[in-house]
């Protein structure tokens, strides 16, 4: 499913270049849960900002489903993030003047969904992540935990074929970010790819697969 190839990311920070990732090769199979990990600083984030298209490298291809997706225009990437990926972020990232529920039917309505679709979709949503009672609640009314909830419902509302995390459970205690993960591994047990950003080691550690990070480049990748 996903595919790179001498992957590099550098930024120029003054008069130097500071390599975010160097010349690295991954590939990861559909169905995967895999977890990344690494010190700050040591190019998890942006290795699956380039896996999700949010991000593009200054060298090296990536194959996504077969088809090279290195150099597509801002619109198409787009097009492939809203049906193929989604994201769940440590901060959320949900729309504050928006309802839980409309924060939810958001990539619906960017996706040309009908009314009529979108309102049975999003219903079923808001039942399967226990939502019903917040449905019209803004993110400053909801509870952490419940707010991580809206951001996967919302990352999933298009049922993509992977599921991008970063950090997760950052900003979540232990008991909620116990139940984040729940919802998480439920996702890929039911055969959605699986990738998740962790400094957390035993939350790295429910992983089939762990890859390791320091200094841009894959020191370790074991199962």
């Amino acid at each position: 499913m996903i595919r790179l190839k001498q992957i590099t990311r550098q930024f120029l920070m003054g008069d130097q270049i500071v390599y975010a990732l160097k010349k690295v090769d991954l590939d990861i199979a559909q169905g995967e849960y895999v977890s990344i990990m690494g010190p700050s600083g040591s190019g998890k984030s942006t290795l699956l900002n380039i896996i999700g298209l949010l991000d593009q490298p200054n060298s090296g291809h990536y194959e996504l489903d077969g088809n090279d997706v290195t150099d597509l225009s801002e619109t198409e990437q787009a097009r492939i993030r809203r049906e193929k990926i989604g994201f769940v972020f440590q901060s959320f990232h949900l729309v504050p003047r928006l309802s839980a529920a409309e924060n939810i039917e958001l990539p619906l309505i960017l996706s040309g969904i009908s009314p009529d679709d979108r309102k049975i979709r999003v219903n079923d949503a808001l039942q399967a992540f226990d939502l019903q009672d917040r449905a019209q609640h803004r993110p400053a009314e909801l509870s952490g935990g419940q707010r991580q909830r809206v951001a996967i419902a919302r990352a999933t509302i298009l049922r993509p074929t992977a599921i991008l995390a970063d950090e997760p459970t950052g900003n979540l205690d232990h008991r909620i970010g116990a139940e984040v993960m729940t919802l998480l591994e439920n996702l890929h047990h039911a055969g959605t790819t699986l990738i998740i950003v962790t400094h957390d080691r035993e939350l790295g550690a429910h992983a089939h697969r762990h890859i390791g990070m320091c200094d841009g480049s894959i020191e370790t990748d074991t199962s």
